[in-house]
């Protein structure tokens, strides 16, 4: 697995960052790291760098939302793996997706509540998008109303942890 929190370090593992977790449901996590390393490729054509979407057989992404959207570090990380041709391509009946079967795990963290549709949810309906356009569909960890007050803090960690004890089963 491949882990992107901000500032998208490329190069960790998911065992590396989950070996000491105290949580169970977390640390279950480690056991899909089949790369320990995941690093960027340099495209030669347009000379920038390319995250290779199409090694790793899980991808957990770190996306806090920030003013009603994601981080512009994993807007432009997104910008680099919609690439037409390697990730997508466009057919008879308009764009295909081309990444399909691999798993996308997103912890999605905001600071107040926000229904999926709300005008101002802007990050996991982006994302749902993004990914669904190179064939996709991510799994959300999502924990709400983190900058709300304490309570309401504990009850968003308290959701996220529930999303990965399901998703570890």
């Amino acid at each position: 697995a491949a882990v992107l929190t901000p500032p998208f370090r490329l190069d960790v593992g998911l065992t590396e960052i989950l070996e000491n977790e105290p949580r169970p449901a977390l640390r279950a996590l480690a056991v899909v790291d089949h790369r320990p390393k995941l690093g960027p490729i340099l495209h030669s054509a347009s000379c920038r760098f390319r995250i290779p979407l199409t090694h790793p057989d899980t991808v957990v992404v770190g996306a806090p939302m920030y003013n009603f959207t994601v981080p512009s570090q994993l807007k432009a990380w997104i910008d680099r793996i919609l690439v037409a041709g390697t990730t997508f391509r466009y057919g008879a009946n308009g764009p295909e997706g081309l990444a399909g079967g691999k798993r996308v795990i997103v912890a999605l963290s905001r600071g107040g509540f926000y229904e999926d549709n709300s005008a101002f949810e802007h990050a996991k309906s982006y994302l749902q998008a993004a990914f669904g356009f190179i064939g996709i569909t991510p799994e959300f960890v999502t924990a709400d109303g983190i900058a709300v007050g304490p309570e309401q803090r504990e009850a968003g960690i308290a959701n996220g942890l529930a999303d990965v004890e399901r998703l570890a089963a």
